[in-house]
């Protein structure tokens, strides 16, 4: 080898080692030596649970049955599922936990709980390590007290911000909180070089402030209730002070409107204008989002699960879906920034209602013995009717199976208005026959005999999970309500006499409505006024008759308060006048736990028909017949119209009634 061949090879190998220097020192300057990033960047994954209302089991204690369409045990799997997919990851409670089923009754008011045990719900979710929680609206529904003992057996902090205590301050300033209003938790997280880092994460709970109206009588005195975006322009900046890197809101609290009003109950929507908070969590209105119900909604990304830009999301109710905030963290100048944030959830049942996760063993071993005590109450006695309640004439005459359930509602409205600006307004109530032999079942109603009455007989009373509100309506708006539920009728034909069937098939039994509280004859000679969408039929109809309050005809211009459901209350059915604009009580109790809190009030019940309403009297000899259970002959007496013809090979039978009388 030769020196001119010697040189060259030195000055290439010269040129190779300044280029690895060069690229070393001053070439990618976001990579390490091993080729990972520079930046310093946490993953964090937020996961929550609300509104639990106490449905641990998978368990439907009204139907006493399994199911697998809630229960936190169900929720857990897909909790330890989205913990395993990650690195760092918190778990976090929205709410309504203590409260909204047997289960719940059992503890506070049956087998009560005592200083020192630990409640249910704590025994199972003291095992899944939840980072903090919220109080929701139903934790006073037993009472401060209670509230206090329960949360003593949580291994987790509590946060709310907008209770505080009531000692007549004169200055609001110097209100003290009920509860710890936010806490800042030392999160250790990696980022995604494996390195450790402290990470300090601001949790503040909200709940509606309503609560001093809904509950009222455990709280007036002892607390006061603040507006929650208030109250969050008030601790948020005080929490960026006190040192929290990222801030999580979790308020009990649905979206709301666009317009902030103040003193809102569904206030979502306004925190996410509220300067620092970066991700919100939140629940209350039993829904889920990210999802379609929300995609017209103004600033909100259902695809990335935003909130005019801020991660939100609330995982529906009773465990049914597990909701995850996925977050990415990017430390700069010793300052945490969000850079990205998407969020989601997951279901533990299909559309169908068919299971899509195991249910975890270990869970509900903790709470097998509260589980099967609860079961054995449900079946038991915890009141008594004096008369059978039963569904087979329904929808032909006033009926006590409606009748327990309006003079429930009624019950529960007319204290929830005492002291507010509504008392003194008559309060009306209307209730709908649920089982009626639906969809051609001839098992298909209710059957309850005169004596012991069970929890569990509450399913047949009231099948639905809605939750009752009222409206207010004038006397002339009132009798338009009947008149479309008067559509489940047929135009009997009195030139004819033929066979007539009274019951038009195509209205559904649940859009009759019973109005209690006021007097009325309903004419089936006369055309339906509406049809069964709502929609004008014939402007000249007029079957309601002998419209009555306190012996009195109703006065068109005359208000009143009418109890009934959220489906109803928001359009359901497509009721004149009833369209969502005129509710003026949004209970959080859902109406079945209306017709268990008045049966444990009054222990002993007459849910006996008062006899509100009946068919005007037709003068020619008409055949009319309906269908119901055979099991119906046996309630046949000399005092009703009925008479029975024939079981058909259907398995419904046939009978006349009398509308001459």
């Amino acid at each position: 080898m030769n020196m001119k061949t010697l040189i060259s090879i030195g000055i290439v190998f010269i040129v190779v080692i300044a280029g690895v220097i060069f690229f070393t020192n001053n070439g990618d300057k976001d990579t390490n030596k091993e080729g990972t990033s520079e930046k310093t960047i946490v993953d964090l994954r937020i996961l929550e649970t609300t509104d639990i209302h106490v449905n641990l089991a998978n368990y439907d204690y009204y139907q006493d049955d399994t199911t697998d369409k809630y229960g936190l045990v169900k929720t857990s799997t897909l909790i330890e599922e989205a913990r395993n997919e990650v690195t760092n990851s918190l778990l976090f409670d929205n709410g309504d936990l203590i409260q909204g089923n047997p289960l719940g009754d059992h503890v506070a008011k049956i087998d009560v709980l005592e200083d020192g045990e630990t409640h249910p719900v704590y025994k199972a979710m003291n095992l899944l390590n939840y980072d903090a929680g919220n109080i929701g609206n139903h934790e006073f529904n037993y009472g401060l007290d209670f509230l206090e003992t329960t949360l003593k057996g949580s291994n987790f902090p509590y946060v709310n911000a907008n209770v505080y205590i009531d000692d007549n301050n004169d200055n609001p300033e110097d209100d003290k909180n009920y509860f710890e209003p936010y806490v800042i938790l030392d999160k250790k997280v990696k980022d995604q070089n494996d390195k450790e880092h402290t990470l300090k994460v601001g949790v503040i709970g909200f709940t509606p402030p309503q609560i001093m109206q809904w509950d009222k009588a455990n709280l007036d005195g002892n607390v006061i209730a603040k507006d929650i975006i208030e109250t969050a322009n008030k601790f948020i900046p005080e929490m960026k002070e006190n040192g929290a890197d990222i801030i999580v809101a979790i308020p009990h609290s649905g979206i709301g409107t666009v317009t902030a009003e103040g003193m809102e109950e569904n206030a979502t929507y306004d925190l996410t204008s509220v300067e620092g908070i970066d991700a919100i969590l939140f629940g209350h209105s039993h829904s889920v989002f990210p999802g379609p119900d929300y995609a017209d909604l103004e600033g909100a990304d259902i695809e990335k699960g935003t909130i005019n830009g801020v991660p939100s999301v609330m995982p529906g109710y009773w465990g049914s879906h597990l909701g995850l905030v996925d977050l990415q963290l990017e430390k700069t100048d010793d300052e945490w920034v969000v850079t990205s944030g998407k969020t989601s959830t997951r279901a533990i049942a299909d559309e169908e209602g068919n299971s899509l996760v195991d249910r975890d063993e270990e869970m509900f071993k903790a709470i097998e013995e509260d589980h099967n005590a609860t079961i054995d109450w449900v079946r038991s006695a915890v009141g008594n009717t004096t008369a059978p309640i039963n569904s087979y004439f329904a929808q032909v005459q006033d009926d006590p199976s409606i009748q327990i359930v309006t003079n429930a509602q009624k019950w529960y409205v007319e204290k929830y208005i005492q002291g507010t600006e509504l008392e003194g307004i008559p309060v009306l109530s209307a209730g709908a026959p649920f089982k009626a032999g639906t969809r051609g079942d001839v098992t298909y109603y209710t059957d309850i005999p005169t004596g012991e009455i069970a929890i569990k007989n509450v399913a047949d009373l009231y099948l639905y999970p809605n939750t009752l509100q009222a409206v207010m309506i004038t006397g002339a708006e009132l009798k338009e309500w009947l008149e479309m539920s008067a559509g489940q009728f047929n135009q009997i034909d009195v030139t004819s006499t033929e066979e007539q069937p009274l019951v038009n098939m195509e209205f559904r039994s649940y859009n009759f409505d019973v109005i209690d509280g006021v007097q009325y004859e309903i004419d089936v000679t006369e055309p339906n006024r509406y049809t069964v969408e709502g929609e004008i039929a014939n402007e000249n109809a007029n079957r309601i008759k002998n419209l009555m309050f306190e012996g009195k005809e109703v006065d068109p211009e005359q208000q009143f308060i009418v109890a009934t459901n959220n489906y109803r209350a928001s359009g359901g059915g497509s009721f004149p006048a009833i369209d969502g604009t005129n509710i003026v009580i949004e209970a959080p109790n859902e109406n079945r736990q209306v017709v268990i809190d008045y049966i444990l009030e009054k222990e002993t019940i007459d849910p006996a028909a008062d006899g509100n309403w009946t068919f005007s009297t037709i003068a020619e000899d008409v055949n009319v017949f309906f269908e119901s259970s055979p099991k119906a002959q046996d309630y046949i007496t000399d005092a009703t119209p009925f008479e029975y013809v024939d079981t058909l090979e259907s398995g419904f039978a046939k009978y006349i009634i009398n509308l001459n009388k």
